[in-house]
């Protein structure tokens, strides 16, 4: 390693201290394994754990695409509405429509069944994230007591069960559909903070980043292909019906591998290598189950790293959200798409995503190895990466006004570097308690969750039915101001270490004798 000798400079930008770049923790747990591991599982290319990584990828990609098919479905399901405009500035403040695309856009006029409005549509668009606000912390406690295989599985095929029926939910009402989307939010809850558990299991931290990225890329996949086909599939003869039956028959499918190949530990593994399984124990160490452990809820939620942690998790999902729901309606009535190349280019942005996620993690794992950097430091270089380059490239979406190409590319630019955060604020809950992973999961991704209905509702407030340049001008400068606060918020107050409450230590209980504190 080059450090006293010649070490590189921009390492030490990302560090407070001048405390060494790699702690003593990781030294010591990478030196254990190479001196006391034999050579196979250093050497294996693919393990039981991989076959895990493997299962919640596609796990969460069917999670993501029943959660994501909604966004361009909509657009077929809703009516055309006129838009109001006002005598003023904004008058003119749209873009032109295209002269091949009116006749198109008339033939689709009386394609939708349903006469929602803007407002209508955000809620209709926010309400699953109404019952997902409901089941994180649940999902995380369970997960602990009874193991994530069965929380995760039960999480995804019951969401793809409701997936399915949700065609007539919609056509019987729209109190139905929203009644549905609510419980698919709720079944869909559990899967986050389950998935955290089953990987504090199996995955050692000198690997945590990458299978990380790996895991939750499904999410990226999932709404890549939903994003890709949904238009194009609500154009067929089947409609609209057909993007929600064809992801939710998937999802079912998807249930029997998992409750046929995954399990909750290695030592309840079957068919584990004892290299691999020894392998994974000395990475992680003892973990014990956090059944038999108290929760020290006051050491949680006064735990500055933690709460900082939520912050930046609502944060992000605030703009991830914003850009993931209302960017098939922004470039269908802003820069005139046509439902067809609404779904190519709305997934093209998390394609990106998918693809600098995956070869950005392992590029953060071999600096880790390697001792170029610190876990600390990776991950606040991964955090200005993820966060303040969306910020800069959301900012300059509406100064792109109607050229289509230019906007897309800023959108693809600031979604695309968010990858990057996969190796941030997202491994935390691993980090800072490996013992309360699920529950720190859980109470993040229920604060986390606010946006999802949230970031629709304020969309369609400040649109207003009115389509215009600067109303989403409005939405993108919001966007824009929350990624800036939540990073510099996380880069000051962050912390990778492993907190003293994680062996469940509550808080110190004193009894005043005399003029001295005694402890209990």
């Amino acid at each position: 390693m080059r450090g006293k000798n010649g070490a590189r400079w921009w390492p030490r930008i990302l560090s407070y201290t001048g405390s060494s770049p790699v702690s003593d923790q990781h030294k010591l747990i990478t030196k254990d394994v190479e001196n006391t591991l034999p050579e196979e599982p250093r050497k294996s290319k693919f393990g039981e754990r991989h076959v895990l990584i493997t299962l919640l990828f596609f796990g969460f990609a069917v999670v993501y695409a029943m959660r994501v098919n909604l966004s361009v479905a909509i657009v077929a399901m809703v009516k055309n509405r006129p838009h109001t405009k006002k005598v003023s500035q904004e008058y003119d403040d749209t873009c032109p429509l295209p002269a091949t695309q009116k006749s198109k856009d008339a033939a689709m006029e009386t394609n939708g069944e349903f006469d929602w409005d803007e407002q209508t549509q955000g809620m209709v668009l926010g309400c699953f994230f109404y019952g997902y606000l409901l089941t994180n912390y649940i999902g995380g406690r369970l997960a602990e007591r009874f193991g994530g295989r069965l929380v995760y599985g039960l999480g995804v095929t019951l969401t793809a069960a409701l997936t399915v029926i949700s065609p007539y939910a919609a056509r019987h009402s729209t109190s139905a559909f929203v009644f549905i989307r609510i419980l698919e939010g709720m079944t869909e809850g559990v899967t986050f903070p389950a998935m955290n558990v089953m990987m504090s299991y199996w995955i050692p931290p000198q690997e945590r980043a990458r299978s990380l990225t790996q895991s939750v890329g499904g999410c990226q996949f999932g709404t890549v292909v939903t994003l890709s086909i949904s238009g194009w599939l609500s154009q067929t003869e089947w409609g609209w019906p057909s993007v929600f039956y064809l992801f939710g028959v998937l999802g079912l499918v998807w249930g029997y591998f998992w409750f046929r190949y995954a399990y909750d530990s290695p030592d309840q593994h079957p068919r584990i290598t004892a290299a691999e399984k020894l392998f994974i124990k000395q990475g992680i160490g003892d973990h014990r189950k956090s059944e038999s452990l108290p929760v020290p809820w006051h050491s949680i939620l006064t735990s500055t790293p933690f709460v900082v942690v939520m912050v930046t998790h609502v944060g992000n999902n605030w703009g991830f959200y914003c850009l993931l729901t209302e960017l098939p309606t922004y470039l269908k009535n802003m820069q005139h798409y046509d439902m067809k190349e609404n779904g190519v280019v709305s997934a093209l942005p998390y394609l990106l995503m998918w693809m600098f996620s995956l070869s950005y993690s392992r590029y953060m794992d071999h600096l880790l190895e390697k001792q170029v950097l610190s876990t600390r430091q990776i991950r606040r270089l991964s955090m200005i990466i993820g966060n303040y380059i969306p910020m800069i490239a959301v900012l300059l979406v509406p100064w792109a006004g109607c050229d289509g190409r230019l906007a897309v590319a800023l959108i693809c630019l600031a979604v695309g570097a968010t990858g990057a955060t996969f190796c941030g604020f997202h491994c935390a809950f691993q980090e800072l308690a490996p013992n309360f992973a699920g529950t720190l999961t859980g109470i993040s991704n229920t604060l986390a969750t606010i946006p999802g209905f949230l970031a629709p509702e304020v969309t369609g407030a400040i649109i207003n039915n009115q389509q215009t340049l600067s109303r989403w001008k409005e939405v993108f400068q919001l966007v824009s101001v929350v990624y800036f606060i939540v990073c510099t918020l996380y880069l000051i107050f962050m912390s990778p270490e492993v907190q003293p409450w994680n062996e469940g230590h509550t808080e110190k209980r004193y009894k005043w004798f005399g003029r001295k504190h005694v402890k209990l």
